[in-house]
């Protein structure tokens, strides 16, 4: 029976309102998939382009490391207290975290949302009347015995003997559901559940919308985009620079590899690296 307090009105709105929040989901879930693959295709070409010169670069900052280091300690050997160089870093290459699968919606109640209220006493003499119809049955033995069903059937609907009714309908196979009717109150609870699950869902989709949103890889491929339109080359000029620096770094390694630590040249290339570098060279000789 449906409880008093929920009528099929109220019912039939919750299902209208969570199949609309779950069309509203399927919408932000694509949005989501569109906009990552946007951000994705640029970060794709990003890496392309300039993944080797970054990888070229911090192999070179590697190498400067060691050889400043080496510097460093014989200097430091020599009574001339340096700034030790700090470790080299690896250039990380942008990426995007992964939308998390779903959890999956709670089971719906038995029966699903067809049927809540108990079927009249008509349908279920039809349903027991395709259940037990003579006609159906594939030999004598059986047709006799859904003879005596029927006629059991067709005198419990005579005399509107509902329980009488459902009995032979339960011992024929049919599902309690589709006999006695679902519980309003179990379907009402399943709504609710589902909201929240689907409200959670959406809380988390549009959360990596706007992480996507917000990511610098997004406004940097939208900046790209718009200088390519207007026949520029932003990622060339990006890769470019990345060739000077490791001109650069070629010619530091050149000249750090070869410097001898009791050369006067010594502590002012380290001066001349850290003040490149932001830092400063603290020295003072020893007494």
């Amino acid at each position: 029976m449906i409880s008093q307090a929920i009528t099929p009105r109220e019912l039939d709105r919750r299902r209208e309102q969570l199949v609309d929040l779950q069309r509203y989901l399927a919408d932000q879930e694509r949005e989501y998939a569109e906009l990552r693959r946007r951000v994705q295709g640029f970060i794709d070409r990003y890496v392309a382009t300039l993944g080797p010169l970054y990888m070229e670069l911090d192999a070179l900052e590697s190498q400067l490391y060691c050889a400043m280091r080496y510097l460093h300690e014989a200097l430091a050997r020599n009574g001339l207290d340096t700034r030790g160089p700090d470790s080299p870093k690896a250039t990380a290459m942008p990426q995007l975290l992964v939308l998390p699968a779903g959890a999956p919606l709670p089971p719906e109640p038995e029966g699903g949302l067809i049927q809540v209220g108990p079927p009249p006493l008509k349908t279920l003499y039809r349903r027991a009347a395709k259940r037990l119809h003579p006609d159906l049955a594939p030999d004598d033995a059986e047709r006799g015995r859904r003879e005596r069903k029927m006629a059991e059937v067709n005198e419990a609907y005579a005399t509107s003997d509902r329980a009488r009714l459902e009995s032979l309908l339960l011992a024929a196979g049919e599902s309690m559901v589709k006999v006695r009717g679902g519980d309003a109150d179990a379907v009402m609870e399943w709504l609710r559940s589902t909201e929240r699950a689907v409200q959670g869902r959406l809380r988390v989709v549009q959360a990596h919308i706007a992480l996507l949103t917000n990511h610098q890889m997004h406004a940097l491929g939208e900046s790209v985009e718009r200088a390519e339109k207007k026949g520029l080359d932003p990622l060339g000029i990006m890769a470019n620079r990345l060739r000077a620096q490791i001109t650069e770094r070629r010619q530091e390694l050149y000249i750090g590899q070869r410097l001898q630590p009791e050369s006067s040249l010594t502590e002012a290339f380290l001066r001349q690296r850290e003040q490149r570098l932001g830092g400063g060279l603290s020295a003072a000789r020893a007494p």
